[in-house]
């Protein structure tokens, strides 16, 4: 078969760590070109994966089958609604978009096209994860969850400054690692039917969650905690006892992972359990978390 002509919007450091890297060593794909806001580093990055750079993003699409966006999400929303409307499957980054407006127009426009779409959840794609999680959604019986992850990427002696942006730094961890917490608890607790929500020290959000299988779940997301007590833990409380979700080693091989996810639905027309459709889910939970903490 064909190999799957990707392109690539976004030059940053994901894009030059994570995505252009199994985008151009992935056996069933053809990374069609790289097209970002800055010339220079579309063309340096190209040239690192013997690829062409376009100065033109609707050129790049017009020679893809797929684009992949590594840029900020109400960027990627318009970008990748322009590319579904001419027949491009979508391989997006999570948050789909930081506004219900945006992320409604998204996901009409893939269904429009009738193109594929995944939505890199990285919990959802790495081996030993996304494992545990298809392995607690088939057992019965969940009492209640809980999803923490506190980040300490602006916390003053924390993150990578060359991985930080704008849109993160103002939405701060419900936008940022909220995603990843829904991406875990939706499919096996199910979807949520209530939330509350409330601020915490610096940028931390709160949620309790109210799921249609009947089990209840909290969150604690934060971009600013300490460094000494940053961590992810997700548990699971229910009839077979306890259970927590396993380590993992990084966003690389969970690309690669959602890169086979889009091939695969792409040639079958199957829709991805983490399409376009569940990100806008993802979002309007989000959405609706960040209305119940507005300032009045």
């Amino acid at each position: 078969m064909n190999r799957l002509r990707i392109g690539l919007v976004g030059t940053g450091p994901w894009a030059s760590a994570t995505h252009a890297p199994a985008l151009a060593g992935h056996p069933d794909v053809e990374l069609s070109g790289v097209w970002g806001r800055r010339p220079d580093a579309a063309a340096a990055l190209a040239a690192t994966h013997a690829t062409t750079a376009y100065a033109d993003v609707d050129e790049l699409f017009a020679a893809s089958d797929a684009v992949a966006f590594a840029v900020p999400p109400d960027v990627q929303a318009r970008l990748a609604a322009r590319a579904a409307a001419v027949g491009c499957h979508l391989l997006l980054d999570k948050p789909v978009a930081t506004t219900l407006e945006a992320a409604r127009d998204l996901a009409a426009a893939a269904e429009r096209a009738g193109v594929a779409s995944v939505v890199f959840f990285t919990l959802r794609f790495a081996p030993n994860t996304s494992a545990w999680v298809a392995q607690q959604a088939a057992a019965p019986g969940w009492f209640t969850g809980r999803a923490d992850w506190y980040g300490s990427f602006y916390a003053p002696d924390g993150g990578d400054p060359a991985f930080s942006s704008p849109w993160r730094a103002g939405r701060g961890g419900l936008w940022d690692v909220g995603p990843h917490a829904l991406s875990v608890l939706l499919p096996v607790l199910g979807d949520v039917t209530s939330v509350t929500a409330a601020r915490g020290a610096g940028d931390t959000t709160h949620l309790i969650l109210r799921h249609t299988g009947g089990a209840s779940s909290t969150a604690a997301l934060s971009l600013t905690a300490p460094v000494k007590c940053a961590g992810l833990t997700v548990e699971l409380r229910g009839e077979i006892g306890t259970v927590v979700l396993p380590s993992w080693d990084g966003p690389g091989e969970a690309f690669r992972t959602a890169v086979d996810g889009l091939v695969e639905a792409a040639r079958t027309g199957t829709p991805h359990a983490c399409d376009v459709r569940f990100g806008l889910r993802v979002t309007e939970i989000l959405a609706e978390a960040e209305a119940r903490i507005a300032p009045a």
